[in-house]
């Protein structure tokens, strides 16, 4: 199993509108998409100084999964630009663990 790791940022003032798009918009299509090894995907938030930091961890069976979602660029980031609109930045590569327990 490969987890695909990825950061944004946005405003505290953006921050619940960003979770929103996310939870309502972005993670359906992802789920709708029916990817061939993809397992789920969860969202972590916390407040980071003046900003809020998002975290999504995506499950695939392998980098084959991986690869159908992010394109031969596995490694690139995938944000709508609604997504981009509400972040002040984010990681332009994502990272990639194989889960070992």
């Amino acid at each position: 199993m490969i987890a695909r790791i990825w950061h944004g940022w946005t405003s505290p003032e953006r921050a619940d509108e960003y979770e929103a798009l996310l939870k309502k918009e972005i993670f359906v299509a992802i789920r709708a998409r029916e990817i061939d090894g993809f397992r789920g995907i969860r969202l972590l938030r916390r407040e980071a100084g003046e900003e809020v930091e998002f975290v999504t961890i995506m499950e695939f069976d392998s980098l084959t999964g991986v690869r159908a979602f992010a394109g031969e660029d596995h490694k690139a980031a995938v944000v709508p630009e609604n997504a981009r609109a509400l972040l002040s930045r984010f990681d332009e590569r994502s990272q990639h663990y194989e889960i070992v327990g």
